[in-house]
This record gives C-alpha cells, sequence and structure tokens, in this order.
C-alpha cells in the first residue's frame, strides 16, 4: 500500500461483489473512502462497507438499478452528500447475456434490450452526472471486456456491442473534459475468476483458455490493479485509452 488515494473519494458501481468488490477494497488500501452501489444484493454489499471500515476508510453502500438512467444524479448527489465530494467513478456495473444468435427465435430481446440500458445508458448517465462534481484532476474509469473489440465466438453480438459503445463514448468524454485534466479511460476485462465461476475455472473448456496469450483466466484482483492504476497519480498522463487486461485475448 502506497496511500497513493489519500484523501480521495471513490465510487465503485456494482460494488457488492466480484470484480467490483475487488476493486473497492483496492482503492480502499490505497487510502480512498469508497461508496459502493448494489441492487440485491444488500448483505453482500454492507459486507464490503464493513471490510473497508476496517481499513480505516469512510464507506457507504446506495441501493440503486443501473438500468434506469435517471438514477444517476440522485446516486451522484448521495455520494457527495455522505462523503464530501466525489474524485473518482469507476462504472463496473454490467451484466452479460450471451449465448444465443440474434436469428435465434429463443432469444429474449427484452432481456437484450435491458443489458443495453445497464451496460450503456447506465453508464452514460453516471458520466454525465459525476463530470459535473468531479474536480480538476479526477478521474473516470469504466469496465469494459475484450469482446467488445474481438467478438471470438457466436452468441455475443449485444454484450460485445454495449463494450464496444463504452469505447467510443470514452473517448469522446476524455476529449471534452481534457481541459479540466479529468481522465477518461476503459479497462478491457477478461474472463474472470468471480463467484459465478467459483470452483469451476479448472473446468473451462481448453478452446476457451486458448484464446488467451497466458493460458488461464485472470483473478479479480488482477484486474482491480490495472482500474487502480488508472485512478492514481501515476495515470495523470493517460487518457481516452483502453488499457488490457484479459491474459493477451486480443494478441
Amino acid at each position: 500500500m502506497s496511500n497513493s488515494l489519500n484523501g480521495k473519494v471513490a465510487l465503485v458501481t456494482g460494488g457488492s461483489r466480484g470484480l467490483g468488490a475487488a476493486v473497492a477494497l483496492a482503492l480502499a488500501d490505497e487510502g480512498a473512502d469508497v461508496a459502493i452501489t448494489y441492487e440485491k444484493s444488500k448483505d453482500r454489499a454492507e459486507a464490503v462497507v464493513a471490510q473497508i471500515e476496517k481499513r480505516g476508510r469512510r464507506a457507504f453502500a446506495f441501493k440503486s438499478d443501473q438500468g434506469n438512467p435517471s438514477n444517476a444524479k440522485p446516486l451522484i448527489h448521495q455520494v457527495v452528500d455522505r462523503l464530501g465530494k466525489l474524485d473518482i467513478l469507476v462504472n463496473n456495473a454490467a451484466v452479460a447475456w450471451q449465448g444465443r444468435k440474434i436469428d435465434d427465435p429463443e432469444i429474449d430481446n427484452s432481456a437484450m434490450d435491458r443489458q443495453w440500458a445497464i451496460n450503456v445508458s447506465g453508464v452514460v448517465a453516471n458520466i454525465r452526472a459525476a463530470s459535473n462534481v468531479l474536480p480538476e484532476g479526477g478521474r473516470i474509469i469504466s469496465v469494459g471486456s475484450g469482446v467488445g473489440t474481438r467478438a471470438g465466438f457466436p452468441g455475443t453480438a449485444d454484450y460485445a456491442g454495449t463494450k464496444a459503445a463504452l469505447i467510443g463514448y470514452s473517448k469522446g468524454v476524455a476529449r471534452d473534459l481534457g481541459p479540466r485534466k479529468i481522465t477518461v479511460n476503459v479497462v478491457q476485462a477478461g474472463i474472470m475468476a468471480t463467484d459465478m465461476l467459483a470452483g469451476s475455472e479448472d473446468k473451462l473448456p481448453a478452446s476457451i483458455l486458448d484464446l488467451h496469450a497466458l493460458g488461464r483466466i485472470a483473478t479479480v484482483e488482477e484486474v482491480a490493479a490495472g482500474i487502480v492504476f488508472l485512478a492514481s497519480p501515476a495515470a495523470s498522463y493517460v487518457t481516452g485509452s483502453v488499457l488490457d487486461v484479459n491474459g493477451g485475448y486480443l494478441a
């Protein structure tokens, strides 16, 4: 720990589990006070808050449905009201509904529309709201996916599209907010050992592992480290960029 983020306030959406929880804890380890959001996992969110507080940092959990963009502005205001300001926004909350081709009669198009709302519209709304309160030198980091650049298999069109959209939007926002020294970047994560895969990582087919140059999936801590770097003073000259933390999926 270097306390490089001492005195900073971060918001991590979807911070009650998986990568979001790992990011929240990693930011706290670097000295930041951290707010997280959750939609259904209140108990898990409170557990993450407790872990952050044990590190001597302030923490709050807010219930918020990212699929409803109208929630963004009230959420940002809640964070500022409770923690005094906002320096770092990490757009982590997302869903990944894949597996059916777009011409499959069984595809649930309403679910695909909901995926776009959560993965894109909600993120855009968060960024718009946060842009009005972030100080000079603030940070915006959105979690993308290697699939957003390389749709390596069928059944990923909508998910890949949502993640590709984050890249274009973030590059545009980087231009808009550059004069205020606010950096805007995307971390393209690969397959991670989240709770959804717990205990079954070694059962992934070789065809999936072979897509990665390193031949394995990531830990959430490895991906969180990339996000913390972009939030840190060391990344003050990195903006409008895509950081691939996916074991060479795009190699």
